[in-house]
């Protein structure tokens, strides 16, 4: 980890393509690499910024050219913040199928859920006000 790093925190409104998706993934990437987080660890945030971007831009505001993505990146000396919102009509988790289910294991999509938690040491979701739907990612430094 740097010496000189205190913390820094980041904001953009991106588009709903998948150019944004892949904007988002680096701008995270670039600041773990900062904050000091191992290779491992870089590409287990870029997975789970990636999954959680293709939700907010596809499910979320469905590539509607006029709804926007929030994504807020805040690093501190051992920790990773990442926020994305979406404009879109929100979702129920019960709604969402069991990707280890049997019958959805084949599925090619549904597994955005399980990835993000698998990869980050938090996964939180919630209404966005006033429509869509904010998750916020965390990661933490592994100790030494």
């Amino acid at each position: 980890m740097a010496a000189s790093f205190e913390q820094e925190t980041q904001e953009h409104q991106l588009e709903s393509t998948l150019d944004s998706v892949d904007r988002a993934e680096q701008a995270a990437v670039d600041l773990a690499r900062k904050i000091g987080f191992n290779e491992d660890d870089q590409n287990s945030i870029s997975m789970a910024v990636r999954e959680c971007m293709v939700n907010a831009v596809a499910h979320g505001n469905k590539y509607n050219a006029r709804k926007r993505v929030y994504l807020k990146l805040e690093a501190q000396p051992k920790t990773l913040f990442v926020t994305i919102g979406d404009e879109g009509d929100g979702f129920s988790e019960t709604d969402v199928p069991d990707p280890l289910a049997q019958e959805n294991l084949l599925k090619q999509s549904g597994r955005g859920l399980l990835l993000m938690r698998a990869f980050m040491d938090g996964c939180e979701h919630a209404p966005r006000v006033p429509h869509g739907t904010l998750v916020r990612l965390v990661k933490r430094l592994a100790e030494d």
